[in-house]
């Protein structure tokens, strides 16, 4: 019989739905039986791609044994990560103040009144390696409840003292000085063999990687650095060398054995990275992997109405990798006489290379010339016969901030490449979002799926929609795109600002109050809700010149500074808008009939600190455009601070005032 997660809107907790465990959902009905029963809550927090929660789930929840323990200590709540930020926030850093580490699954035990004052996080069914058995651990818990009642209370009173700290603010914005100490951290942790930072698990750090693609100069050791790491990780089996796309990270050092799960954000973040960098570099094969993993968003993890979906699981018919791994005689088998070459090249081999099976990767490095024709059709077959697989499990939910960071991606490749394709898909998911993901007062909500939203937005949902529609409206020149990213920012501001310290707290003042309001700097794994309002603070300031969009965003920066010092690995993507705020912005107003072929000057480069405003029927909203629409000659102007140069007309003298402009003081770091 189900349980009361088949009711739930998330894919991950209607897994746990034919559990013998009693679940129920976070929210006041659990909080009460709780206090009605006088027992802990134990809070399960995952999410649908995580191989460990599908271990400890398959161990421990559908045990019946286990379950009637649980069911008769505890009352049990589940909660998806990827719907409930907030929560999930808030119990990790409980987590990792207890044990100082974190991860997924999430164990914390609660107060009936949600102060936590217990906690780790996977807890196998019997001991193993220093982890203890979670029957025993549940059962320790039961009775320092029952019977060390005191100190249970006063270790919930500290612990939730301690994570109730909010992040102290600085007593300035950093500086270039501040920038190039991070940067000189960040290289102290430089895999220079095979790229990445520190050793095995191996993530791809996209956040740190574009900070290090903005500040480092041309031919410097950081950038021969991003260069290494986005190759290797592009030739080993963290990449899907069939259908394109990135696992969520490497168990090893040399990016060859990944956790399987494909995450959109990843996806979403690589995808715009690796374009960049291959304006940064002329590199083909970067701009190729950005492609691929962009096709295979549009293939495999969208919503036939525009949306992106949120994930692919690790695992498939009960086993993690196999719908990615291959044996040598299925590879002869698809490719016949010509599977030699596929061989060679992938490092297919009779024993495999994990547990038997195969897991491509290329061998040798891109400097090596290929035929990358034929290799693509031999992908397709490979693809081809893939499809004929179980494919994993797909959480079909569409999140809005995962969908922002989409919408980005495509429009920027739209105007890189001169995509109608790419920028199409851009449209079609702002589409989506302000369509189903948009209550009727204009509130955003934070997913949806199946006709059905969850809980209202957070404010990462916010920033990031509207730095991607800030982003589609330079990409497209469609006025409507502003004026929705503009219509965010003001709900942003009033919902979600910390009027006394500056920046902006995750959750908002119309919504459940928790036993903290979290306030989140680190971009791990995706850029921060203040690194995203910093980054939409900075688009909307060159577009509008509004001197509040000014001050907040100096206030974000002042506000982060600690974490800038202490931490710069963390803070990668606010790095990088501190170094465009710096830099810039500067402004670009593109007017006339014909701006096709100057608007295509500001993309073909990577200009991060550049801001383009382009003009239509209803650029009249538009402070920058105010003035410069009325003639219909091509012209652009090239501003900082809205004191413009003089206008130019033609494609070549615009790049000149463009890269005269970009170079000064663009690349201070020389490290």
């Amino acid at each position: 019989m189900a349980n009361r997660l088949s009711q739930s809107t998330s894919p991950y907790l209607r897994q746990h739905q034919d559990n013998p465990v009693d679940w129920y959902e976070w929210g006041d009905e659990a909080f009460a039986a709780a206090r009605l029963r006088d027992v802990p809550i134990l809070l399960s927090v995952g999410y649908s791609a995580c191989h460990w929660c599908h271990v400890m789930a398959h161990e421990s929840f559908e045990d019946d044994e286990v379950a009637a323990q649980m069911n008769a200590q505890f009352v049990n709540v589940k909660v998806d990560r990827e719907e409930r930020p907030d929560v999930d926030r808030i119990y990790m850093d409980a987590v990792q103040a207890m044990t100082g580490r974190g991860g997924w699954p999430m164990t914390v035990f609660l107060t009936p009144d949600g102060r936590p004052f217990y906690a780790g996080t996977y807890f196998p069914k019997n001991d193993m390696h220093g982890h203890p058995a979670f029957q025993r651990v549940l059962a320790g818990v039961s009775q320092a409840w029952a019977k060390d009642r005191e100190n249970v209370l006063e270790q919930a009173d500290s612990l939730t003292e301690a994570i109730s700290r909010t992040v102290q603010p600085g007593t300035e914005a950093p500086s270039f000085e501040s920038l190039r100490s991070a940067l000189e951290s960040m290289a102290a942790s430089f895999d220079w063999e095979y790229g990445g930072f520190g050793g095995a698990p191996k993530f791809p750090q996209a956040p740190n990687l574009e900070f290090l693609l903005r500040a480092a100069s041309a031919g410097s050791e950081a950038h021969k650095f991003v260069e290494l790491t986005l190759e290797r990780m592009a030739r080993g089996g963290i990449y899907d060398h069939v259908g394109g796309g990135f696992a969520r990270y490497a168990v090893d050092r040399i990016w060859l054995v990944p956790h399987f799960e494909k995450m959109l954000y990843d996806n979403a973040l690589l995808a715009r990275t690796y374009l960049r960098a291959s304006q940064v570099f002329g590199s083909d094969d970067l701009r190729r992997i950005s492609i691929e993993t962009m096709n295979y968003l549009v293939r495999d993890l969208r919503h036939p109405d525009g949306g992106f979906f949120s994930a692919e699981d690790a695992d498939s018919e009960g086993v993690e990798g196999k719908f990615y791994v291959w044996s040598r005689d299925e590879v002869e088998d698809v490719l016949g006489e010509e599977a030699a070459d596929v061989v060679s090249f992938y490092g297919v081999s009779d024993e495999g290379n994990f547990e038997g099976a195969n897991i491509l990767n290329e061998v040798h490095p891109w400097e090596k010339p290929v035929d990358r024709d034929a290799l693509s059709a031999h992908q397709a077959a490979l693809l081809e016969r893939r499809a004929q697989r179980i494919r994993p499990s797909l959480d079909d939910k569409v999140v809005t901030a995962w969908n922002g960071l989409a919408i980005r991606a495509f429009a920027e490749a739209g105007a890189v490449l001169d995509s109608q394709r790419h920028l199409d898909v851009a449209v079609e998911c702002a589409e989506f979002v302000l369509s189903n993901l948009r209550r009727a007062d204009g509130r955003l909500m934070r997913s949806w799926r199946e006709g059905t939203t969850s809980v209202p937005g957070f404010c990462d949902d916010y920033a990031a929609m509207a730095v991607a529609l800030y982003t589609l409206y330079q990409a497209t020149g469609t006025t409507r795109w502003f004026v929705e990213a503009e219509r965010l920012m003001d709900e942003m501001i009033a919902l979600f600002a910390d009027s006394d310290e500056g920046g902006f707290f995750a959750t908002a003042t119309d919504t459940e109050a928790l036993i903290t309001r979290p306030k989140n700097v680190m971009d791990n794994p995706t850029p921060s809700e203040n690194s995203l309002a910093a980054e939409a603070l900075f688009m909307r300031l060159a577009l509008t010149g509004d001197q509040d969009s000014r001050n907040r965003l100096e206030a974000i920066f002042t506000m982060a500074a600690r974490y800038v010092e202490q931490y710069p690995s963390a803070v990668g993507h606010l790095l990088a808008v501190r170094h465009a705020s710096i830099v810039g912005p500067l402004e670009v107003a593109v007017t006339g009939d014909d701006q096709d072929a100057l608007a295509d000057v500001v993309w073909e480069r990577f200009r991060p600190h550049v801001v383009l405003a382009r003009a239509d029927e209803g650029s009249a909203v538009i402070p920058l455009l105010d003035g410069r629409t009325g003639s219909a000659a091509s012209t652009a102007y090239v501003c900082r601070d809205f004191v413009c140069e003089l206008p130019v007309h033609t494609a070549a003298d615009l790049r000149n005032q463009l890269d005269a402009s970009t170079d000064v003081g663009r690349s201070f770091v020389e490290s």
